[in-house]
């Protein structure tokens, strides 16, 4: 059974349970703050992926934009495992701590 995890137009994963603790779906953490979205960019690590985020910014002086990217180590539940691959667009949302680098968590698969 999973949870409402309260990021409206997110379905929970069509496999079934997970015993991933870390999962919003089905286990006890909780997602607060920033909803992004971003590209996978590295699937090496145990649950764990790098997505690029890229965005436009400003420079005042020449009244011009340019484009810049930052990379997010983000966790990917079990039960989103099999689904993720390189390449793919995701949503995350930013919970606790998880370890020293990762406090986002990969909500859905938004296309290949």
């Amino acid at each position: 059974m999973s949870r409402n995890i309260g990021v409206p137009g997110v379905k929970p994963p069509k496999t079934g349970e997970c015993s991933d603790i870390e999962c919003p779906f089905h286990g006890s953490t909780r997602i607060r703050g920033k909803i992004t979205k971003g590209v996978v960019v590295s699937k090496k690590s145990k649950n764990t992926v790098i997505i690029r985020r890229d965005y436009m910014h400003f420079i005042r002086k020449y009244q011009r934009y340019e484009r810049r990217n930052t990379r997010l180590a983000c966790h990917l539940p079990e039960c989103l495992w099999h689904e993720i691959e390189v390449g793919d667009m995701v949503r995350v949302g930013e919970s606790r701590k998880i370890s020293k680098t990762k406090a986002f968590i990969v909500l859905e698969k938004i296309s290949s």
